[in-house]
């Protein structure tokens, strides 16, 4: 007969969402919700944001996506990482291009960013499957949210579409197909695991490091109150 802690373990296997990004969708439903409504990013969607604050987010985020990038590239070899390693999604050249349209120099490199590119290093050693928990939170945000905010920088802060690189992605002829084809690519990978708590568990701590830079930003753009 199985003892107490045999059950809730198996309960908990049981409903326990076989699917990758089911999974990470369901662990990080709420932090999404928090990562709208606080930090810059909140500013920036109500159309409060400035061009210091844009220029100041992107120079922030511009190591995160350093760090994505050259790990996801050093696992492209990898059965699992490599069929969701895709060129027309890297950021970084995008936002040097949108850092020189705003002439923005002398710009400072928050703690909390250097913290956030230090994670998503860490999570590439090993097999670097915790990597996919960092591309799940990044890269389907500019490809859905990101839309979005596009639009309203673009009204708010009259911005022209040279400042704007960063939401474009012009090797992506069809966003909402591609959108389906890197969900699916994300499901392979989790089938190809033994185990995705990991994964699931730095989607996690990718959100939370998403908020904590937002909100820190905000402070330093003096936005809100």
């Amino acid at each position: 007969m199985l003892d107490r802690v045999e059950q809730i373990e198996m309960a908990g296997r049981s409903t326990r969402p076989a699917s990758l990004l089911e999974a990470m969708r369901e662990r990080t439903k709420t932090l999404h919700v928090t990562a709208e409504r606080t930090g810059i990013v909140a500013e920036l969607l109500r159309g409060r944001g400035t061009v210091r604050a844009y220029a100041l987010l992107l120079r922030n985020l511009l190591p995160v996506y350093e760090a994505l990038e050259a790990q996801l590239i050093r696992h492209q070899s990898s059965a699992v990482i490599g069929p969701t390693v895709r060129p027309e999604l890297h950021r970084c050249p995008a936002i040097k291009a949108d850092l020189a349209a705003l002439d923005a120099s002398d710009l400072p490199l928050l703690p909390e960013a250097i913290a956030y590119a230090r994670a998503v290093k860490d999570a590439g050693s090993g097999s670097g499957h915790a990597l996919l928990g960092h591309a799940y939170t990044r890269y389907l945000g500019d490809l859905s949210g990101g839309q979005i905010i596009k639009k309203i920088l673009a009204r708010s802060l009259a911005l022209e579409p040279e400042a704007l690189s960063f939401y474009e992605f012009p090797a992506i002829a069809d966003i909402p197909r591609f959108k389906t084809e890197y969900r699916d690519a994300l499901e392979r990978a989790g089938a190809g695991m033994a185990d995705h708590d990991d994964v699931v568990e730095e989607a996690a701590i990718a959100f939370q490091l998403n908020i904590t830079l937002s909100q820190a930003l905000q402070v330093a753009a003096g936005l809100g109150g």
